[in-house]
């Protein structure tokens, strides 16, 4: 399946904190208790999302059809979880693919595009982080070929840290 990266304006903010929502009720079903203060985010969420859309971080993605499959936030650094790193790298966040088009391997055709995308740039690395309390989605990367290489504990949870060498 092609898809298509668009990138989000502020004016979307209700959009991206919905797709967020949409994703906590989808996560809640699965009894896993991962992003569940998107319900309801905090003020500090809410500005970290209004920071990352007027820096041209947050991406629709949508496919041939043009309907809207989900979205991702595309960092080339990520103080936050990774501190200060030397190394060149490209990092992702806030990948949401909607219920209604899971299991069609689009995860993996997303990821790919973003691992192309730091290639081109000629980025060693591409880096994301699981939340620690989401088995699935930390054994999901870990068979995409990412390696854990460390975790980060921020307040509203403890997060593994994957990355992946970019072939050159």
């Amino acid at each position: 399946m092609h898809t298509s990266f668009v990138p989000i304006n502020l004016d979307d903010l209700k959009i991206v904190l919905q797709l967020f929502k949409e994703a906590a009720e989808k996560i809640a079903k699965m009894n896993i208790n991962h992003w569940q203060y998107w319900k309801n985010p905090p003020k500090e969420k809410v500005d970290w999302v209004k920071e990352g859309l007027k820096s041209k971080e947050f991406y629709f993605i949508k496919n041939t059809n043009d309907e809207l499959i989900g979205m991702i936030r595309i960092l080339h650094e990520d103080r936050m979880y990774w501190g200060i790193q030397q190394e060149k790298a490209l990092y992702i966040h806030s990948l949401v693919v909607r219920e209604q088009f899971e299991g069609k391997g689009l995860g993996n055709i997303i990821i790919n595009t973003v691992a192309e995308m730091a290639k081109n740039l000629n980025y060693l690395y591409l880096r994301l982080d699981a939340d620690a309390k989401n088995p699935k989605l930390c054994k999901y990367y870990t068979k995409l070929g990412f390696d854990k290489v460390g975790e980060k504990t921020l307040p509203l949870s403890s997060y593994n840290l994957y990355q992946k060498e970019i072939r050159i």
